[in-house]
């Protein structure tokens, strides 16, 4: 491991006081860190992006656990200036782009392996996750921390109280593991909620055929007024909601959170061959 000085004298030198606006809350746990970084796998063979460095803890654990490169996206400049002394204790293996990561062009990616690994900020995460859904040929894996309840929502099963579209999203392309918790007070400051590192390995085919803005539609639609039969919540779609249903193999009288991934995707299929 290169020496470093400790996250809490980088704060300190930098004046990097976590910011509320842009969702900071830091990591200074270099177990935890570490820890993070195993759970992607093996990271040699690969580039990192990395989503809100900060002072960079994680930053360090990707590059200790042997990341061929790291490309940290991020938008705060005190962050920026306090990373340049990991960049020149790694040299040329870690770059710093100043931007915002909901509006990065994924074109700057090299070509070759790229995996996803970042403490994302709890406002943007899951509008992050949703586009890089959107992007998944271009990564072999993504591991991500998110406050624990989207976490939740992610790995449920159809049935759950938990069960939603981004249930539906991602399980479709992805195999979605809970790897473990984070408790609140590994961050400073603390949020008021656990946190869950979820991983996302993507599967060679989708589990089911469907055009993804349609199936975000279809389970907008349906899991925005859950409690509802699905004859009911579907009619926001601009069709004949039961008749839809009937055509897709799917029950009218069911609600959203018993329908699988499998069930979503033929309503969406089933919804653009009745479109006029």
């Amino acid at each position: 491991m290169t020496e470093l000085p400790p996250l809490r004298e980088v704060i300190s030198k930098y004046g990097l006081a976590a910011k509320k606006s842009l969702g900071q809350n830091f990591l200074f746990d270099l177990n935890l860190t570490g820890r993070i970084a195993r759970s992607a796998g093996n990271l040699e063979h690969c580039t990192v992006l990395e989503i809100g460095p900060g002072p960079g803890g994680l930053t360090r654990a990707l590059l200790d656990n042997g990341a061929g490169k790291v490309i940290a996206i991020e938008r705060d400049r005190r962050s920026i200036e306090a990373l340049k002394d990991v960049q020149a204790a790694y040299p040329g293996r870690l770059e710093v782009i100043e931007g915002d990561a909901m509006k990065l062009d994924l074109s700057i990616l090299p070509d070759g392996p790229v995996k996803i690994v970042a403490n994302l900020p709890y406002n943007i995460g899951t509008a992050l996750l949703v586009q890089w859904l959107e992007n998944l040929d271009r990564f072999e894996g993504l591991t991500l921390m998110f406050q624990r309840e989207v976490g939740d929502r992610l790995t449920a099963s159809p049935g759950e109280k938990n069960y939603g579209r981004l249930s539906v999203l991602a399980q479709r392309l992805c195999y979605v593991e809970k790897m473990f918790g984070v408790d609140r007070n590994a961050f400073v400051p603390p949020p008021k909620v656990w946190s869950s590192v979820i991983g996302f390995q993507p599967r060679k085919t989708p589990l089911a055929e469907a055009d993804p803005k349609v199936l975000e539609a279809v389970t907008r639609a349906g899991f925005g007024q859950r409690r509802k039969m699905l004859r009911s919540s579907l009619k926001t779609l601009g069709v004949d909601a039961e008749a839809l249903c009937t055509a897709a193999g799917v029950e009218p009288t069911d609600r959203a959170e018993r329908i699988d991934v499998e069930g979503w995707c033929s309503l969406a299929r089933t919804l653009v061959k009745m479109a006029p």
